[in-house]
């Protein structure tokens, strides 16, 4: 399940996709147009500033904008920076992979239906990206 951060995240990401033409957006309209309080929503803009996804600039005509085109940010790449693993076990995942202390990964059938789950989610969230949640 998606934390509310990763949601608030994906709704700000879309309404700057949105709006990109206009140029940077102020936080306090995308709070205001997503319904999403503005202490949270700096820090989501500012984890993904920092990851390269967002830049911003201040002073007049200040406010967010995008540093990488919508169109190449996967959703995998969001969720991993404000969620962290995607894979719902730690002993299938590709980048926080931890061994479980208790199974025998070759042997253990959760662990082989999870890389499953894993693979196919993926699959989906590394070829969609910011853009194909625009409507």
């Amino acid at each position: 399940m998606l934390s509310k951060k990763t949601q608030y995240a994906f709704k700000a990401l879309t309404y700057l996709a949105e709006h990109q033409e206009a140029g940077p957006v102020l936080i306090a309209d995308i709070a205001n147009q997503k319904k999403i309080p503005l202490k949270f929503l700096e820090n989501i803009l500012l984890q993904l500033r920092k990851e390269g996804i967002l830049e911003s600039k201040k002073g007049k005509g200040g406010g967010y904008y995008f540093k990488t085109p919508p169109n190449l940010v996967p959703l995998s790449r969001v969720m991993r920076l404000l969620e962290g693993p995607i894979a719902l076990l730690p002993c299938v995942s590709l980048n926080f992979y931890e061994k479980c202390k208790d199974c025998d990964e070759k042997k253990c059938g959760l662990n082989r239906v999870m890389k499953l789950v894993r693979d196919n989610t993926l699959s989906v969230l590394e070829k969609k990206t910011v853009q194909d949640l625009l409507a």
